[in-house]
């Protein structure tokens, strides 16, 4: 037995909302025009962090950045690489591991896909790998303090100071408010001129 269906037809005022609200949505729906490193907004940001009165907006500039960073219009991409930071966070390295291979397949121009891999593979002692995937982050975005600081993290638990320093410098050349930074370059400085003597 059919019964007959009534169509909600909405009065003229109704309708005029309801489109309004409807096009609000789908704004609101629609993914970032452009996100992760292919922002244009980071330019404006990396000059403010490099500005004189930078260092007293450095953590809200560096926030910003690293917010953009992790932003990407490809929603499956965002859910893995939310559960391999969640997964890393809470020492399942093997999910953290599957998860972050799973987002540089999806999305290989995504620098922070790679970058968060690096960082559990020096997390998991594979420094070699981390050094890999650091430089993938830094072909994609070359201003990557992150990435720039964690080779000079892993070249300095490698033991080759030289290298270490000259990363940490470079991160500091691109982000001068990186605290932890300057004092591994200041640390390293020191053991360098240890062994001249």
């Amino acid at each position: 037995m059919m019964t007959a269906i009534r169509l909600f037809t909405p009065r003229p005022g109704l309708l005029s909302l309801l489109t309004a609200i409807l096009v609000a949505a789908s704004v609101w729906l629609m993914p970032p025009a452009q996100a992760d490193q292919t922002n244009p907004a980071l330019n404006t940001l990396f000059t403010k962090l490099q500005s004189e009165d930078g260092g007293a907006l450095a953590p809200e500039l560096t926030a910003k950045i690293w917010l953009i960073w992790h932003q990407t219009s490809d929603l499956t991409v965002e859910r893995h690489l939310r559960s391999g930071i969640a997964a890393m966070n809470a020492g399942d390295f093997a999910l953290a591991a599957n998860e972050f291979d799973t987002v540089v397949t999806l999305a290989p121009n995504f620098a922070e896909g790679w970058n968060k891999r690096a960082t559990l593979r020096f997390i998991t002692g594979q420094y070699r790998e981390s050094i890999a995937d650091c430089g993938k982050v830094l072909e994609l975005e070359p201003r990557h303090f992150g990435a720039l600081s964690g080779l000079g993290l892993i070249h300095a638990q490698l033991g080759e100071d030289t290298e270490a320093l000259l990363w940490f410098e470079q991160a500091v050349k691109v982000n001068p408010h990186m605290p932890g930074a300057q004092q591994n370059i200041e640390t390293i400085k020191n053991r360098l001129r240890g062994k001249a003597i």
